[in-house]
């Protein structure tokens, strides 16, 4: 069997099987991505998460305990309330921990070429934490993922270690970081439908193309001129102060997959 061959019934096999998370389904917010990147040939979904805020009551440093292990107090997938947590907080017997964790999501590609679009892609709508890896069995497999995540403990062995102001700050932060991510996971769709909908056959990969033509120009002002600084990536800051890449969608005129 050819490795296209082989990757078509991996991709049959995984998008038959019953989703095996914790919701047992993708979340909503991310649906109509998840089902986009399915109905092209070289890419697949693995596991998926639109990002959530968590409060999981762990137990001490002193033993650790797999995740899945870990009660969890509370959990959305939108930006949280106040009263909620704290409510929830009531219930800890263990070391609480408040997370927010952002959009990631898993791709299996049909090659390295099919990576490196999705890659691309990811960086330029401010996925700075993405990579590709390759298996031992020649299976390539794309991670979009971020930094601005959140962990901050609450209590320990059930004893609330703040007071109810710095919960509602907290709250507000992690509330900034959903909208946030919110926003980079609709640039990263958008993005991928300009990425992924061209006409044209390529030759080269997508990082040969980059390399033969000016995609990116980077617009940072120097303090005492106050001109444009010389560059390839045109480079903003996000809300947060995270800096991310500019995307041309018209790099991918020359791509088709």
């Amino acid at each position: 069997m050819g490795l296209f061959e082989a990757f078509e019934k991996r991709k049959e096999q995984c998008l038959k099987r019953a989703d095996l998370s914790r919701k047992g389904s993708v979340d909503a917010d991310i649906e109509s991505l998840v089902r986009f990147i399915n109905e092209y040939d070289p890419f697949f979904t693995t596991s998926s998460c639109s990002g959530r805020v968590t409060l999981i009551d762990g137990c001490s440093h002193e033993c650790e305990v797999k995740k899945q292990n870990c009660p969890w107090l509370f959990v959305t997938h939108q930006k949280c309330q106040k009263d909620d947590v704290i409510s929830a907080l009531q219930k800890a017997s263990g070391d609480a921990m408040l997370k927010f964790e952002p959009f990631v999501l898993h791709v299996q590609c049909r090659q390295l070429q099919d990576a490196q679009l999705l890659y691309m892609v990811a960086l330029s709508s401010g996925f700075r934490n993405s990579g590709i890896t390759i298996g031992k069995k020649g299976r390539t497999m794309m991670a979009v993922r971020s930094t601005h995540g959140l962990e901050v403990p609450l209590s320990r062995k059930g004893k609330l270690l703040v007071n109810e102001e710095y919960i509602e700050y907290i709250v507000q932060v992690a509330n900034h970081k959903m909208e946030e991510n919110k926003k980079r996971i609709d640039r990263f769709y958008r993005c991928l439908q300009s990425a992924l909908r061209c006409e044209d056959i390529p030759e080269k990969s997508v990082l040969e193309i980059e390399k033969s033509r000016s995609v990116y120009t980077r617009k940072r002002r120097r303090k005492a001129m106050g001109e444009d600084a010389p560059s390839s990536v045109d480079v903003h800051r996000t809300s947060d102060g995270e800096e991310e890449l500019e995307f041309d969608p018209a790099i991918f005129s020359e791509l088709h997959l």
